[in-house]
């Protein structure tokens, strides 16, 4: 039997956060990034705001000049919305299993099999849109297929709030229409050089020559474009179900170049990380920041700590510090991530870190972490945590 994956991605994620906590600013166009008159992009907007042709990674002038009067103007509020996702996640455990989070607004699930408890695909993904609903009041779009490539593709077909099944018979009636930049890994250079070869829609490159394809391109990339064409990719989903780091990280809609946006959004990751190591009764010793830019190219940079650590602080500012040392100030960043590995978990009681560049004597801030900890069990991830303090 073909297996069956879905895939979920939450309808303008931040800004649908945000006009469902202000119900005053439903209907209007809302931006999510820095503030009109400042230096910066948009993180994403509102629907309402895309109909003046606002986009993510837009500058904020552009954004503010094309934009009514009425327009919301809001900075990110990285670790609220991780709460928020959290329980989109945890709905969504009710559904399958097996549920892979790949971004803060985005999961596969593997529903194969739930035909005979739930129903068709249809129903399956109509449950996965109610359960989100139920759960946080907000929508999402849903794509069902045989595979990765097929859910993530359906899901993007009819958004927003959309939902589209592609049975394995009609994957290449679906497929085949769609522009070749549809097909993953292919950035703006390769897709010039397809262009060159008279290559248009998914179906042209299907019906290439793989010869042709190898020599433009290399045997490597002209194989995954082909397979990508005739529908074939992976079905696998990762669960983490060995827990050798702890990680989180999250892809933009568009490239982002704010340094303020990066900051909170590692800030929330930090965040993220330390309390579930916390929970876990585990500190780290090595931090990872993990960088994808422009045509999928991806940095890690690691540090090896001298006393692990669960500290939220001391994991945000090693992760800065790792970003800042990369030189990579002017680059446009597609997906953003901080981990944590290198457990020991019989450490003493955290020191300060960062006393040569900052000689505050060290107090050990576990009794904080503790309170901090309860107050988001009780009330929820997102209702306390650190700020990031700004320059005057």
């Amino acid at each position: 039997m073909s297996r069956r994956i879905m895939h979920i991605d939450l309808d303008a994620f931040f800004a649908a956060v945000e006009q469902r906590d202000h119900p005053e600013w439903r209907g209007r166009p809302l931006v999510v990034g820095a503030a009109p008159g400042q230096r910066g992009v948009v993180a994403t907007c509102s629907y309402e705001a895309r109909r003046y042709g606002v986009h993510s990674a837009m500058p904020i002038s552009e954004a503010a000049r094309r934009l009514p009067a009425d327009t919301v103007f809001v900075r990110p509020r990285m670790t609220h919305y991780a709460a928020v996702s959290q329980r989109i996640m945890a709905a969504l455990n009710t559904i399958s299993p097996v549920v892979e989070p790949v971004s803060i607004d985005e999961a596969y699930l593997d529903v194969s099999g739930l035909e005979r408890l739930v129903g068709p695909p249809e129903m399956i993904g109509q449950r996965a849109k109610q359960v989100i609903a139920d759960a946080v009041g907000l929508t999402a779009s849903v794509g069902i297929g045989p595979n990765r490539l097929i859910a993530k593709l359906a899901s993007e077909y009819r958004k927003p709030d959309g939902l589209m099944v592609v049975p394995p018979a009609r994957v290449q009636t679906f497929l085949d229409p769609m522009p070749l930049t549809a097909l993953r890994g292919i950035g703006g250079k390769a897709a010039s050089v397809l262009h060159d070869l008279g290559l248009r829609t998914v179906k042209d490159v299907r019906l290439a020559d793989a010869t042709q394809l190898i020599q433009h391109l290399g045997a490597r990339a002209a194989r995954r474009f082909q397979d990508q064409a005739c529908g074939t990719a992976s079905d696998a989903l990762h669960t983490d179900t060995v827990r050798k780091s702890i990680s989180k990280e999250t892809t933009f809609a568009e490239d982002i170049t704010d340094p303020v946006i990066l900051r909170d959004t590692l800030l929330w990751a930090a965040q993220e990380i330390g309390h579930t190591a916390r929970q876990a009764g585990l500190k780290g010793s090595t931090v990872t920041l993990k960088l994808r830019f422009r045509g999928f190219k991806t940095h890690t940079r690691q540090r090896t700590l001298p006393v692990p650590t669960a500290d939220d602080d001391v994991l945000y500012r090693h992760a800065w510090a790792l970003y800042q040392a990369g030189d990579w100030a002017a680059r446009p960043v597609r997906l953003i991530g901080l981990g944590l590995a290198g457990w020991d978990a019989t450490v003493p009681a955290q020191t300060d870190l960062f006393a040569e560049a900052e000689p505050a004597p060290a107090t050990g801030r576990e009794p904080l972490y503790a309170t901090l900890d309860r107050i988001s069990d009780r009330f929820g991830r997102g209702a306390v945590h650190w700020g990031v303090r700004r320059k005057p």
